[in-house]
């Protein structure tokens, strides 16, 4: 079961001479894992009345898509010298404008009140912390991507180094 300890940055140069400035995976807190734990045992309690077998087996075939799901659906933020990646997202740090941080209820104001209907959004419900980045590409409409960290000052000065030319 991964742990949300997990993300730590990497420095890191590949051969072609990208660095990755910071990497995080957004793993599930504990507590989700416990949450996962227990509907998986309901399915003891569902299938106890027919047969206690029947139910283990039930509460571990429930445990093993419940955590295949989670696993699979866990984004990653990556950022390199030339790249920004947010989940699924991708864009070129020459895209990247102002970088602002959030916290507590600034960072649900953001993930609420104040956000925009076309912004890119990686959020998970079990992160407080949010970042915001503003895309200044004009061929696309996204304003800003909204994505959950729970380092959100090492993912700020990360995204403000300027990207090396050359």
């Amino acid at each position: 079961m991964p742990e949300s300890t997990a993300s730590v940055p990497v420095p890191h140069h590949s051969s072609s001479g990208t660095g990755v400035l910071f990497t995080e995976k957004l793993w599930p807190s504990p507590w989700i894992w416990i949450v996962v734990v227990g509907l998986s045992a309901a399915g003891i309690l569902m299938f106890a009345p027919i047969s206690i077998t029947a139910g283990i087996i039930a509460a571990l075939v429930l445990f093993a898509i419940m955590t295949t799901m989670l696993v699979l659906s866990t984004p990653a933020i990556v950022v390199d010298r030339d790249t920004v990646q947010v989940g699924r997202a991708t864009i070129q740090r020459e895209f990247v404008g102002a970088v602002t941080a959030y916290r507590k209820d600034e960072a649900t104001a953001e993930r609420g009140t104040r956000l925009h209907g076309l912004a890119f959004l990686c959020l998970r419900g079990w992160i407080d912390p949010v970042v915001r980045i503003e895309i200044t590409d004009p061929a696309d409409r996204t304003p800003y991507w909204l994505t959950s960290t729970r380092r959100p000052e090492e993912l700020l000065a990360a995204l403000s180094k300027q990207a090396s030319r050359g």
